[in-house]
């Protein structure tokens, strides 16, 4: 069963004799990394709104993903499997769920309902391009989505070839209204304008939000709120941000509109305060300023009261927030993720606000499906309940650096013994408005395997992560690493001092920005024995025109390459490439949108110039986000093997 909070540093030291005493036979990476890619995932889960239907995206019999529909309040209740799907949703009086799936169309989303107690799946649409976003509108009628004709998927998803006359690839997604009974499908969102998330009205007759004109991945970060009448097709802006905004919702009594706006790097990795605005005009207000954590998710429940998720001090958090007395209430925290918008929404909340679904996990319990009252969820799967952890305890560790508190996890080697001295890598989360967080070992690049090899395991959250408030997020704006490297050192530091921790041999790593801070970290520092980039930026400035997102980096630069380069070139690595002396392999893939392979090109071609060890491996067909599991096996490998070469 998972406990909350994590093992405490103390109670870790305490066992650390015993777990010497039971340690086992030496363990190979493959061993690992086969237990990693056996997890059975969860990707998505929802609860009905009465509260008693279950439904989960799960493997099935034959290992493929499936929703899995299950009463899960009667006795003995066995799941029934629906077949392929994905985005999942109940309706409103929890008669039915609808999904998308390429059960009849290969490879092309349809939208489908299923009756809750049996049926079969009915198929609604014919379209032909990306779909997404399927919601009932509130009398459970019709359904909108939204329908880009030309594909999509997000900025990472690999890029498409490009030859000949190159132009800006623009595939608007438009919202589109289906007539859950007669099938009639009504486009309402004009051709010029992508949407990227909407709510129904309560009256069913207008949506809010959040839009801009394509391309879509790179002016999601230049959003603003909308509201859109489904009838006369009316677009009305209510509000152009400064920073982004997501998770639009309308009030109950349809006065209002909320959203979630905060500086924010990647679409989909939502963080940042609570706002609110009057949906026919007028000014936004901030409804948690000052709040020392970052919401990435919430529902009203009155029109005064909201529900949210929020990530805190490297946990999460439930909370609720009274509009009229400003009083917050935590209903449940704990070392874990929960959250129910973006790009790996992991919790559902029924209509009664108490009744809650969540996939749970952590570095100690595989993932699986939970149900109840918040906070007191009895587990429903135990898809893996064979599975055990084959790398050591973690432990939260907290430290302070130039007026900031800082946070971070720390993965104990495997077999631990005090009386040992053992080498570390640190690994540098994404964003860099991201955060380091409590899971069981993934199949994306995570060093968390490295603790079964005998290392110590440091993930920071420096100054520029979620969890700790929007002024920490925004804190490296035009300062991309300096504090934010600075704060790792520090933790480096404290670690060393506390844990027995071999200084000479401590690596650097990091996928995204956290590729980024291992280019930048041998620059500027020799305290790393050995280094893995993946996905980096080695030069800002021939970045600015080579990314296919570049929208993003005006709110951190606050000026174009164009017109402040100065400012780019400051936190470039090529800037102090001859500092560099750390042996550092670089990983990319072919055709990465968001971290494209030419950066990674630069710096190896640098290192190798300067005499430095170093080695590019450019994946085929890849993206920002490896899908190919032996690519991704691939990666974990190379970088363990790199740094069992200059650590060990």
């Amino acid at each position: 069963m998972i406990t909350s909070p994590m093992p405490a540093l103390a109670r870790i030291l305490a066992l650390a004799w015993l777990a010497a005493w039971l340690s086992a036979a030496p363990l190979t990476l493959d061993q690992v990394l086969d237990q990693v890619f056996a997890v059975r995932p969860f990707p998505e889960v929802a609860i009905s709104p009465d509260g008693l239907h279950l439904a989960w995206v799960g493997q099935d019999a034959g290992g493929e993903l499936a929703i899995h529909l299950l009463g899960w309040r009667d006795a003995g209740a066995k799941p029934r499997v629906l077949g392929p799907g994905r985005a999942i949703e109940w309706s409103p009086d929890s008669s039915r769920i609808l999904f998308l799936s390429d059960r009849e169309d290969n490879r092309q989303l349809q939208l489908y309902t299923a009756p809750a107690r049996g049926g079969s799946p009915r198929r609604l649409t014919r379209f032909s391009g990306y779909l997404s976003e399927p919601h009932w509108s509130p009398d459970g009628r019709r359904i909108a989505l939204l329908v880009s004709p030309g594909g999509g998927g997000g900025p990472l998803e690999a890029t498409t070839a490009e030859t000949g006359v190159i132009q800006a690839a623009i595939s608007n997604a438009r919202l589109t209204v289906v007539d859950a009974e007669s099938e009639r499908v009504h486009e309402v969102s004009p051709a010029g304008l992508n949407v990227y998330e909407f709510d129904w009205s309560p009256s069913g007759q207008q949506f809010a939000l959040t839009a801009a004109p394509g391309p879509a991945d790179d002016n999601w970060y230049i959003a603003q709120l909308y509201t859109l009448s489904l009838d006369s097709g009316k677009l009305h802006s209510l509000l152009r941000p400064s920073f982004q905004i997501a998770v639009p919702r309308w009030s109950p009594d349809g006065r209002n509109i909320a959203f979630i706006g905060g500086l924010m790097s990647d679409e989909g990795f939502t963080g940042g305060d609570l706002y609110t605005l009057p949906a026919a005009g007028g000014e936004a207000r901030g409804r948690t300023p000052g709040r020392k954590s970052s919401l990435t998710w919430f529902t009203w429940r009155t029109p005064g009261k909201f529900l949210f998720t929020e990530r805190v001090d490297g946990g999460n958090a439930i909370s609720t927030l009274d509009l009229e007395t400003g009083t917050a209430e935590t209903l449940w925290r704990g070392d874990e993720e929960a959250h129910a918008a973006g790009n790996f929404p992991n919790f559902s909340l029924a209509a009664d606000g108490r009744t809650a679904a969540i996939v749970r996990q952590s570095w100690q319990q595989p993932p699986e499906v939970w149900a109840g009252e918040i906070g007191r969820w009895r587990q429903i799967t135990r898809a893996n309940r064979d599975l055990r952890p084959l790398w050591g305890e973690a432990s939260s560790v907290r430290w302070s650096n130039e007026g900031f508190r800082l946070q971070g996890w720390l993965l104990f080697p495997r077999d631990y013994s005090p009386s040992q001295r053992y080498p570390m890598v640190v690994s540098v989360h994404g964003g860099p408005a991201g955060e380091a967080r409590v899971h069981w070992p993934n199949t994306a690049y995570d060093m968390s395997v490295l603790s079964a090899a005998g290392y110590f395991v440091f993930f920071p959250n420096p100054r520029g992560s979620y969890g700790q408030g929007e002024a920490f997020t925004r804190a490296n704006v035009k300062d991309f690493g300096g504090g934010d490297l600075r704060d790792i050192l520090a933790g480096v530091d404290y670690i060393v001092k506390t844990l027995p921790v071999d200084d000479a041999r401590i690596g650097l790593t990091g996928w995204s920005y956290g590729g980024f801070m291992t280019m930048f970290g041998v620059t500027q520092t020799r305290r790393f024995r050995a280094a893995v980039a993946g996905a980096g930026i080695a030069n800002w400035q021939s970045y600015y025109g080579q990314n296919s997102i570049d929208q993003w980096l005006i709110p951190y630069f606050g000026a174009s390459v164009y017109d402040d380069p100065a400012v780019y070139a400051k936190s470039s690595p090529i800037t102090f490439i001859k500092n560099v002396k750390t042996p550092t392999l670089v990983l990319v893939g072919e055709r990465d949108g968001e971290c494209p392979a030419p950066q990674s090109y630069e710096f190896w071609h640098a290192l190798r110039t300067l005499g430095v060890p170093t080695q590019l491996v450019v994946y085929p067909g890849e993206g920002h986000m490896f899908r190919d599991p032996e690519h991704q096996r691939d990666v974990v490998r190379r970088a363990a093997e790199w740094f069992n070469r200059y650590l060990k």
